[in-house]
């Protein structure tokens, strides 16, 4: 008998019994709704992480410190340290800084709230970071012009349209220097407020200030830096560039390497076991439903006992019997996947949209010189491989399970079979 015949007798069969296929049907349904949904808002979470992370963090941009992120800033940088890192096979550009824990800036009429303030080579720092650093009102300043300062967006803005200082005007460093028993204090002058960043990670710079790294020298009466910031040729060698960096110092232990690749590809691990995890959970409600399609097609066989020795009487094969049965939980498989894969997207917006709404997070300003997290908003993603393996999970599965109903009723003697009543 050909196949396209076997579908149709097994479509029709199920018709016949629309309200138990129905039920058959739902089981595989909610399986597949499930596992859809937690795919596609998995892969929506996903991508949303890795898109904070690439903002966050500038994936080309290794981070070297002094001493320990956890323990401590160890003795800072001297410039022969700074060289041997920039000759570093690999390293395609640095750019050093001196942060300033203890500076305070203000202006003759208010202070201004800057989390970082850091002396920087601006020519450097400005080629790493060109789409950071662009500036809203005013110009980078060039090397000559020592007595300048840049400052974040926050950083000049109380609010978001009322600046605290203007481009041209004057602002007071007030810094404390080892040897100094009191603060030392500089004029500067403006040049420029940088463009929003609208990132919540280490180059977020709209809390930052700016000053030429030589005036921090001069005041301070010594060079040295406690951060490195090196740009990387090729992103996929990050980490063996890093461990390249370690061994140009006479002690590797004695500084830390921020690898950003290697931190998100470590979250992208962590994100997919717990994915595996919930997929694995979806998984046992398309099983439970699996073991409803055994039942209720055990029970089919017996109610149509006679109807299959009939077929056998009239010269049908017990591989024949065999495919009808398997023909109806194939059906069930297909129907069942394919409403599954709507209503599991159609899930997966539904709580994507709950969880954006519901993970909102604090407003904060600049006064509290805490940077402002973005909103998280999850976009459940459309996979086709996804969609394939849903589908093709439960077809597998239905024939699987009803394989040995059909292989009972291809099993029966037509001669008891027309005897049973």
């Amino acid at each position: 008998m050909k196949a396209i015949k076997i579908l149709s007798m097994a479509w029709e069969s199920m018709t016949q019994r629309k309200l138990r296929a129905s039920l058959t049907t739902l089981g595989v349904v909610i399986g597949i709704t499930a596992i859809v949904g937690l795919a596609s808002l998995g892969e929506g979470f996903r991508f949303e992480i890795r898109q904070r992370m690439q903002e966050g963090f500038e994936l080309d941009v290794l981070i070297v410190i002094p001493g320990s992120f956890t323990a401590g800033l160890g003795e800072p940088f001297k410039p022969a340290e700074v060289e041997k890192v920039r000759n570093v096979s690999g390293v395609e550009l640095v750019a050093p800084l001196v942060t300033m824990p203890q500076a305070i800036l203000y202006t003759n009429v208010s202070k201004i709230h800057a989390v970082t303030v850091a002396g920087a080579n601006f020519s450097e720092i400005t080629e790493m970071f060109t789409e950071r650093l662009t500036p809203l009102y005013g110009e980078i300043p060039s090397e000559e012009e020592n007595d300048t300062i840049v400052l974040g967006y926050k950083a000049a803005f109380m609010n978001q349209s009322t600046p605290i200082v203007e481009v041209g005007e004057n602002i007071t460093l007030q810094m404390a220097v080892e040897g100094f028993p009191f603060p030392v204090t500089k004029s500067l002058k403006l040049a420029a407020i940088l463009s929003k960043s609208g990132t919540s990670g280490l180059t977020n710079f709209d809390y930052w200030a700016f000053i030429p790294a030589k005036t921090i020298f001069q005041l301070a009466g010594k060079e040295t830096y406690n951060i490195i910031l090196a740009k990387v040729s090729d992103t996929e060698q990050s980490e063996q560039i890093a461990d390249d960096i370690e061994k140009v110092f006479d002690n590797p232990y004695s500084i830390s390497i921020l690898v950003p690749i290697a931190f998100m590809n470590q979250v992208e691990r962590i994100l997919t076991i717990v994915q595996i995890f919930l997929l694995a959970v979806a998984s046992i409600s398309l099983l439970v439903a699996g073991i409803g399609i055994m039942n209720i097609m055990t029970v089919s066989v017996m109610e149509r006992t006679r109807e299959i020795g009939i077929l056998k009487a009239i010269g049908a094969r017990s591989r024949t019997v065999l495919a009808m049965f398997l023909a109806e939980a194939l059906l069930i498989g297909i129907v069942g996947g394919l409403i599954g894969v709507f209503t599991g997207y159609g899930l997966s917006f539904a709580f994507a949209y709950m969880l954006s709404n519901l993970i909102q997070p604090q407003s904060q300003d600049a006064a509290s010189q805490t940077l402002s997290p973005q909103r998280l908003e999850v976009h459940p993603i459309f996979s086709l491989e996804w969609t394939i393996i849903a589908v093709a999970f439960a077809v597998i599965v239905c024939i699987i399970f009803g394989l040995y109903p059909a292989r009972k009723a291809s099993k029966l003697n037509p001669v008891e079979a027309l005897r049973y009543e």
